[in-house]
């Protein structure tokens, strides 16, 4: 199933989901199978990981509702299966008040993953913005990234995109402490 065929987005909703996105292990391979179908031995030579384990995280992705079989084959009397993602994107909750930023986390882990000496854009800034600016700059930061996701060509090497653009908490000076 081609991306163009898929939903646009998919929302966690339940435990189930939001446990099986938690895993870094299962976004590497919601990440593999965002282009293109892929069997689990495609899967396990991709993510580095055992035919077992990928299957087992498979599994759970399919039974949460993130990927879906979207072709089968016979290949010497075995069933081949081929998985997709079941929507172009996947929308987390909010992660509340102090808590753990999943997409973030992922994000963090595949940055230190990266080749070292591979081409990277990298940058934090800290900005003081009225709320207008704020969500003009949020909107057009989407905006852009919305823009890329179309001109991705499967073919190409992966290339990703993250960007967080939040008020940071904060911190009450020591006279202030009550």
């Amino acid at each position: 199933m081609p991306t163009d065929e898929l939903p646009e987005t998919f929302h966690v909703t339940t435990a189930e989901q939001l446990r099986a996105v938690s895993s870094l292990t299962r976004h590497r391979i919601m990440a593999v199978l965002r282009f293109e179908p892929s069997t689990i031995t495609q899967i396990a030579e991709r993510v580095g990981l055992a035919k077992g384990s990928s299957s087992y995280h498979v599994r759970l992705l399919e039974r949460a509702g993130l990927v879906k079989v979207v072709r089968t084959r016979k290949v010497r009397g075995v069933t081949e299966r081929y998985y997709a993602m079941a929507a172009r994107a996947i929308v987390l909750p909010d992660p509340g008040e102090g808590g753990p930023d999943v997409l973030m986390r992922h994000a963090v882990a595949d940055l230190e993953a990266a080749p070292a000496d591979g081409e990277r854009h990298v940058r934090m800034a800290h900005l003081r913005l009225t709320e207008e600016q704020f969500a003009e700059l949020g909107a057009r930061l989407q905006a852009l990234a919305d823009e890329y996701r179309e001109l991705s060509d499967p073919s190409l090497p992966d290339a990703s995109l993250v960007f967080a653009l939040f008020h940071p908490a904060r911190e009450q000076a020591e006279g202030d402490a009550k």
